[in-house]
């Protein structure tokens, strides 16, 4: 008697219920894409921080070109952190003085009266060992004397004491 072939299997149907490619494969797809694309976003937004970190915009500032008009105090490399106290009987003063630095890109952090009314020269002191920041403080406001008198207490970079002597600069 002859052997009679055994019957294959017929092929899986691809309709809703199949196993092919069908909508629920392309959903998969599309998902793994978003998932990639947005794994990549956040390592480049990772990467881009980093970067700011350690190229802040101070040193980017360093090497750009000086302003045309030297007549202008230049405007502060960085964030530089400003208390600025009134230590004589005019109302006001440190109030005006906060206006000009603020106007010319300091953060001015503290505002308020020095102990005792009876300053007569103003004087700019540098609180973190930076004298340049100091310096364009001074600038600004135009005040000559400038000095170090370091305090880590204190969470600002520079001081101004304003005395019975200091005007404020014209404005630009």
């Amino acid at each position: 008697m002859p052997r009679s072939r055994p019957k294959r299997a017929s092929p899986p149907s691809r309709g809703k219920g199949g196993g092919g490619k069908g909508a629920g494969g392309r959903l998969q797809t599309l998902a793994l894409f978003v998932t990639i694309a947005a794994v990549g976003a956040l390592l480049a937004s990772l990467g881009y921080g980093v970067w700011q970190h350690f190229h802040p915009p101070a040193a980017r500032a360093a090497h750009a070109p000086a302003a045309a008009d030297p007549a202008r105090p230049q405007p502060p490399s960085g964030r530089v952190r400003v208390e600025v106290l009134n230590a004589t009987a005019t109302r006001g003063l440190a109030r005006t003085a906060t206006d000009v630095l603020r106007d010319r890109g300091f953060d001015v952090v503290q505002t308020g009266n020095a102990r005792g009314f009876s300053q007569d020269t103003s004087v700019v002191l540098d609180r973190v060992g930076n004298l340049q920041m100091a310096q364009q403080v001074a600038a600004a406001l135009g005040i000559p004397r400038v000095e170090t008198r370091r305090d880590t207490t204190l969470v600002l970079d520079v001081t101004v004491v304003l005395g019975k002597d200091w005007r404020a600069p014209a404005q630009p």
